[in-house]
């Protein structure tokens, strides 16, 4: 969410990474250009920071000069299930220190912007991928029966389905039967005293009042959310996972969890 979101992702990601903690990162980053989209500029700055891939959702079209420069990253994915002649991709297959990941950005059509079937899309997407290499969905959805519906529709083809959209973390990581893991929303890095990352006054007014706002990024400490994926790479299944979450008491005290924060 924004440039805190950005700034506490650097600096989180940055020692995960040193202390061998993630092999892989995985962002979705539909809100990192001032809330609204991500910039090309901006999508370097996040691989920088240490990830490997980034999803996007409802917002990827946000700023208007990713239209034309999308196709030149690969790691840069927009939903799968966007109408023919979208550009971009929404999947894709990285190398990590692991070995091969495959990534697939999801939208969800309950409560959302029209979108084709995201479960038909992504069974003919299953038949075109490699076997054996782990497969995770974000899914990016408002419904939290939609995201149920699709983690129980993946369960044992793919490694994980994991929700993104309504910046709540949820407390349901799960593997299900078939072993898959699952969870309804990863939640939000950004702006930890906000209203999903919005500066709170203006989202009041317009509860309270029903006047329009202007919706300004927070500011202050961070929370980082997120969760931690366990994979068996011999059967592309997971063997864990494991909600995060890293929150910052104030911008000068910036710790990890079990340093004191």
């Amino acid at each position: 969410m924004g440039s805190p979101g950005r700034r506490v992702f650097r600096e989180v990601v940055k020692r995960l990474r040193a202390e061998s903690a993630v092999h892989a990162v995985v962002v979705n980053a539909e809100n990192a250009a001032a809330g609204s989209g991500i910039t090309m500029a901006l999508a370097q700055e996040i691989f920088a920071a240490g990830a490997d891939v980034i999803t996007m959702g409802d917002h990827a079209w946000g700023q208007r000069d990713l239209e034309n420069t999308i196709g030149g990253e690969k790691r840069l994915i927009r939903p799968v299930n966007s109408p023919p002649g979208t550009p971009g991709q929404g999947s894709v297959t990285v190398q990590t220190a692991l070995g091969p990941l495959t990534v697939v950005s999801l939208l969800g059509r309950v409560f959302m912007n029209p979108a084709d079937c995201p479960f038909r899309a992504m069974d003919a997407l299953l038949n075109t991928l490699p076997r054996n290499v782990p497969v995770i969905v974000d899914f990016h959805a408002e419904a939290t029966s939609e995201k149920v519906a699709m983690g129980h529709h993946l369960d044992g083809r793919v490694a994980a389905v994991v929700g993104t959209h309504t910046h709540v973390q949820t407390s349901d990581a799960v593997l299900l039967p078939k072993g898959t893991a699952y969870m309804t929303d990863l939640g939000m890095t950004g702006p930890a005293y906000s209203v999903i990352g919005r500066e709170i006054a203006p989202v009041l007014r317009k509860f309270t009042t029903g006047m329009p706002s202007r919706f300004e990024v927070a500011s202050g400490p961070c929370v980082l959310e997120g969760a931690v994926l366990e994979l068996d790479r011999t059967t592309g299944r997971a063997l864990s996972i494991t909600a995060y979450r890293y929150r910052e008491t104030s911008e000068a005290d910036r710790t990890l969890p079990g340093e004191g924060g």
